[in-house]
């Protein structure tokens, strides 16, 4: 969401976490009904002016679909011609113009022009916020115009589309007397000729919601009918015999196809290069287009009805395997409680299936009975009653129903409100609350305050330490404004221990802890209730655990999530420290990152070594706003692959840890968590001192 105001000498604009910008032109008259910027912008506006400047990190000037950098100090004459100056920082700025005009960064990028001339600026934030909302009555029609209408988020219908940044966020729902969909939001609902038709079933819409918003669908409801998509111009009329199977299956179609065409179009050949994206990269995937027979070209110019047809008709099931497995799968109980919560499932792009669950196997009901044999001192723990769910398709699940799941993250619609209010809260700096309240855990303590001031100098934080609070200032902590909190001590059944007593959040009014780690025994619950009460997402623990354990897991999450990792990601691996992997879990939304991380991406490295000195390396890229980007390994000296598909390479013990060593990032060494300076000295070959007769590396 983008809100601008004229100031008299410009425009001003401001998104929802407070990044600003000012355009100035001192000359500036609007015009209402004026130039049309036609690039994807978020807010635009148009007048005449006969010079203007904007703040730029970098820029860069666009013509003919031809993008060339404007260098600091650069002037350049630009001739006759339409012209697109790209301005990025904290909120991208876009200026079209006819020259001839002059183009000079210096502080601030300015053009200036020989007469008043038109223009038209628009305004583009990475912030992911609804800007509108739509009303409906709590009826499965309201239902189906909501989700319509929530691909008015698109920037485009071209290819482009499978590109994250050219989808904002769709708009919120909720529930009232009768339909209210915003004029903003209706005009920019794109009119795509392709309609989905699904039976009066509030199952069916969430299934089918994914793809009705991918795909700019009109989405209707009718009793008794088959559910069927159609786009009557292009002679699409594909019926489903099962939308849980087939709707997964036709969005990674048309997703992943997107993407290969997308990136494989030449940039002066598409309407409108994404930012941040050259256009020019040659993926290892492309050559799956020849097997298809897809031309790019025509692909991409085509309509989106003609575009759908072409990916039907084209053999997909040979090249299925070659592409990434999807990001993101939630298991949603079908209610209206939900309804509210699908515009954030469908900005993430996952996928939704009903919720099953599968018997829990012997190995887990054991682990499940050693709850009593765990508890003991200092208290009894809360019991939590695991259940199996039956898991789908994606590198990540969450599970938004009823009971505790395992191998999943546990979802609540509370988690996805409560985000929006922490991007209104900007901050320039990451502030960290580390509590230590058992003098036991000294060790764990140190540690991770060892991470935060390793990280310190390369990224802007303020942490502060507590210890033995009691229940009033531990409550204080939780009230106060932190990003992450990581709580070091004990936790029974009347809530996490303090000096003089048990605090219970669900005691505790309002909390304003972003996000969290409960490195406590049988933290679930009070996770839970800090979510319910204002935090995002957070790691906890199902039953208690061994101080030992919980000190490897709570040191190798902090450094993970200083790092870019997500959350559940961040967890998955700091678990593989510990062979009791299934007694912590995350709660909330699994996707969430900090928001301001280090390191060189959220990467990592499975290692497998031969009994001959040979690695197999297998790196995978786990950002998690990842999907639909690339990715590359200067090592693997092979081409960028789609984030999702591993990149395998074999290399000897040596070299790979010589690369290792100049990383930073976690690697995965026969099964073993290490970070890679730890796995560079694992891997590199030992020798023998003359002098001493000592083994050392």
């Amino acid at each position: 969401m983008i809100q601008w105001e004229e100031t008299g000498t410009g425009v001003a604009a401001a998104d929802a976490a407070g990044n600003e910008v000012t355009v100035r032109a001192p000359d500036w008259k609007r015009v209402r009904g004026g130039r049309a910027l036609g690039w994807p912008a978020d807010a635009t506006v148009a007048g005449v002016a006969t010079e203007l400047s904007v703040p730029a990190s970098d820029a860069s000037v666009a013509a003919g679909g031809a993008r060339t950098p404007l260098a600091t100090g650069e002037r350049r004459r630009l001739a006759a011609g339409e012209y697109v100056l790209e301005a990025g920082g904290a909120l991208d700025v876009r200026v079209g113009f006819d020259g001839p005009a002059v183009v000079e960064r210096g502080d601030r990028v300015t053009v200036t022009f020989d007469a008043p001339t038109d223009i038209a600026i628009g305004f583009r934030s990475d912030v992911r916020a609804p800007a509108e909302t739509i009303t409906i009555p709590k009826t499965l029609d309201g239902v189906a115009t909501a989700v319509t209408h929530a691909a008015a988020a698109h920037r485009t219908t071209t290819p482009d589309r499978s590109a994250r940044h050219q989808r904002s966020h769709p708009p919120q729902f909720a529930f009232g007397d009768a339909v209210d969909v915003p004029e903003a939001v209706a005009a920019e609902t794109p009119e795509t000729g392709v309609e989905l038709r699904l039976p009066r079933s509030l199952a069916d819409l969430f299934v089918a919601a994914p793809l009705a918003y991918y795909l700019g669908a009109e989405v209707t409801v009718e009793a008794g009918v088959a559910p069927r998509l159609r786009a009557p111009d292009a002679d699409v009329n594909y019926a489903f015999d099962s939308l849980t199977v087939e709707v997964p299956e036709l969005l990674a179609r048309v997703f992943w196809l997107d993407c290969l065409v997308r990136t494989a179009v030449p940039p002066e050949q598409r309407r409108a290069v994404p930012a941040r994206e050259p256009g020019d990269v040659t993926l290892a995937e492309h050559d799956l287009l020849d097997v298809l027979d897809v031309d790019p070209v025509a692909a991409y110019d085509a309509t989106p009805a003609d575009r759908l047809a072409t990916y039907l008709d084209a053999p997909f099931e040979r090249v299925a395997d070659d592409l990434p497995e999807w990001h993101l799968s939630m298991h949603v109980a079908p209610s209206l409680d939900h309804v509210e919560t699908l515009p954030f499932l469908l900005d993430r792009l996952a996928l939704v299936y009903p919720p099953e669950t599968a018997a829990l196997e012997s190995e887990e009901l054991l682990e499940r009975t050693l709850d009593d044999f765990y508890r003991g001192p200092p208290g009894p723990v809360a019991s939590v009653e695991m259940l199996k769910p039956k898991l789908r398709d994606g590198r990540w699940q969450g599970w938004l129903a009823d009971g505790t799941p395992i191998d999943v993250f546990k979802s609540q619609p509370a988690a996805y409100r409560n985000h929006l209010d922490y991007q209104r809260e900007h901050t320039e700096e990451l502030s960290v609350a580390v509590v230590l309240n058992d003098r036991s855990m000294t060790g764990e303590h140190e540690a991770v305050a060892d991470v935060y001031e390793a990280h310190a100098e390369s990224l802007p934080m303020d942490v502060s330490f507590f210890e033995d609070l009691t229940r009033e200032e531990l409550a204080d902590v939780l009230g106060g404004h932190y990003e992450f909190l990581h709580y070091i001590g004990h936790c029974e059944v009347e809530g996490l221990r303090c000096a003089d007593g048990n605090l219970a959040v669900e005691d505790v009014p309002e909390t304003n802890v972003e996000t969290f780690f409960l490195n406590a025994c049988g933290s679930y619950y009070e996770g839970v209730d800090l979510v319910e009460r204002g935090s995002v997402a957070g790691a906890v623990t199902l039953r208690k655990v061994l101080d030992e354990q919980a000190a490897k897991v709570g040191i190798a999450f902090a450094e993970l999530l200083v790092h870019g990792f997500p959350i559940e990601t961040a967890l998955r691996l700091a678990r593989r420290r510990i062979r009791m992997g299934k007694d912590y879990a995350v709660v909330g939304d699994g996707m969430q990152t900090l928001s301001r991380t280090d390191g060189d991406g959220a990467r990592v490295a499975h290692v497998e070594r031969d009994g001959d000195g040979t690695c197999e390396v297998t790196y995978e890229y786990v950002a998690a706003d990842s999907h639909g980007c690339w990715y590359d390994v200067d090592a693997a000296a092979s081409k960028p692959r789609l984030c999702g598909n591993p990149t395998e390479f074999e290399v000897p013990a040596p070299e790979l840890a010589d690369l290792l060593a100049d990383a930073d990032h976690p690697v995965v060494v026969d099964g073993e968590f290490y970070w890679s300076d730890e796995a560079a000295a694992l891997l590199r070959p030992s020798v023998r001192d003359a002098k001493t007769g000592e083994s050392r590396r």
